[in-house]
């Protein structure tokens, strides 16, 4: 509805503010290219600012800064407030998986060339993981993030290709003079999964008659790392962009970087509680994985873990009961901070202008998602975000609406419809992103700044 730009806003003070809190989160996702590494970053921080482990806190007060973790993968933070537990939170929720590429569990192999004979080019077997355009990986500079669990039980930490001087690795394509073939297909099948092998080692171990390319790279992994061929049926190593996140534009007035799905709602959402300094209902930021596969496992949405964790609170709290557990629940409020669809002029059709999100022009709400009408999409009630609406335009947030794309041309999902299920009020509210799912993503500093305000006036107003 005629939503105005938010850079036309900012004074001299406030530009200074954007771009500062742009920096700290363009090194944020530089540095933590996994969910791993995104829930060690935020507990190590959240750790400093006084947040406690809940696991090792016997009781529980207003006021107290707590913190609980499951598998190192999913993280929830708590500023607890004044009121009951069972009168419901304010939940900022965010998920800090993103599309890649991981490593299956028996990923080294030496490639074959026609006539049987090794192609002295030892490759790594992968399986992408998420919804990605395949064609959109190739010939791109990769790192290798991850871990390796040995049977002594020692979990040894992986991360090549992110540091000064390491090497990287890459996924070969054909060169146009070869392709005419690979042309003709659609592009979902110019370049199909099988086809997404990382060139790992071309150097030959003296002495070795077969596999001589991967015989060496298992003895340099082995220097390395302690590690031996079988530990990897025990690993999670994951293949990204390499390199950090850049400034874009003549401007700087954007970020292009990896994972800004959904680690630019993330981030933000983890610093407004961190500047929280008190609140009246309990205050929760709930990171979590396994979303761009369907938020399953143990570590997803759909677990249990966010129940368990708020029945532990209860219990420090001396007020546990099964029915304070449902109450607190379905009396919460949410927003599903998850990113939206950026416009994109270069392909307009795929979206209708009145209710898209532009760059720079603030959060975007997201009343429902879904596809194929708005199934597996949770619908917000009217009377809620009549409520969020007051809140941010009393803080002056810059906020937009948007659906995600046209009717017909698309969809997609998040984690709100499944915390509806407890009965609470939920409604999706990120930053809009070009190139979703791509390698390199791009968002705009306004919108993570507007993000960042507006999660503050959330957990303040409501």
């Amino acid at each position: 509805m005629g939503t105005k730009n938010a850079w036309l806003k900012y004074d001299k003070k406030a530009m200074k503010e954007v771009m500062d809190f742009a920096e700290q989160y363009r090194q944020f996702i530089s540095k933590n290219k996994t969910e791993r590494a995104c829930a060690e970053s935020v507990i190590s921080k959240a750790q400093k600012l006084g947040f406690k482990d809940l696991a090792k806190v016997k009781k529980v007060k207003a006021g107290d800064r707590l913190y609980a973790s499951l598998m190192g993968k999913t993280v929830a933070l708590f500023l607890v407030g004044t009121e009951p537990l069972s009168s419901g939170m304010k939940i900022l929720g965010a998920h800090i998986d993103s599309p890649r590429l991981d490593l299956k569990q028996e990923p080294i192999y030496e490639g074959i060339s026609n006539d049987g004979t090794d192609a002295d080019l030892a490759l790594l077997d992968t399986h992408y993981y998420g919804g990605i355009k395949k064609y959109q990986w190739v010939t791109l500079p990769m790192a290798m993030h991850g871990v390796i669990c040995k049977k002594d039980g020692t979990v040894v930490k992986v991360s090549i290709g992110d540091e000064p001087g390491d090497p990287v690795f890459g996924i070969s394509d054909l060169l146009p003079h070869l392709a005419s073939e690979q042309m003709n297909k659609t592009g979902a099948k110019i370049v199909e999964g099988e086809k997404l092998d990382v060139t790992f080692a071309s150097m030959p171990l003296k002495g070795e008659k077969k596999k001589a390319v991967k015989a060496q790279a298992l003895k340099l992994l082995a220097k390395k790392y302690d590690i031996e061929e079988a530990d990897f049926m025990s690993a999670e190593i994951e293949i990204v962009p390499a390199g950090e996140a850049r400034d874009m534009g003549i401007d700087s007035s954007l970020i292009m970087g990896y994972g800004h799905d959904d680690r630019v709602c993330a981030f933000p959402s983890a610093e407004a509680l961190f500047r929280l300094e008190s609140t009246d209902r309990t205050a929760v930021c709930l990171l979590v994985d396994k979303e761009e596969i369907g938020s399953v496992g143990a570590t997803g949405m759909h677990s249990r873990f966010f129940e368990n964790t708020v029945a532990e609170l209860l219990d420090r709290m001396g007020d546990y009961s099964e029915l304070k557990v449902r109450r607190a629940l379905q009396n919460s409020v949410m927003l599903s901070s998850d990113v939206s669809a950026a416009y994109d002029p270069l392909y307009p059709s795929v979206s209708q202008t009145r209710n898209t999100a532009f760059l720079g022009r603030g959060v975007v709400f997201n009343k429902y998602t879904g596809a194929r009408g708005k199934y597996e999409s949770n619908d917000s009630a009217p009377e809620f975000f009549a409520r969020i609406r007051k809140v941010f335009d009393d803080a002056d947030v810059t906020f937009q609406t948007a659906e995600l794309g046209k009717v017909d041309a698309g969809g997609g999902g998040t984690i709100a419809y499944i915390m509806a299920d407890y009965g609470m009020n939920v409604i999706d509210s990120g930053v809009p992103v070009q190139n979703m799912h791509a390698p390199w993503e791009v968002i705009s500093k306004a919108d993570l700044y507007e993000a960042l305000q507006g999660y503050l006036a959330f957990y303040k107003g409501m």
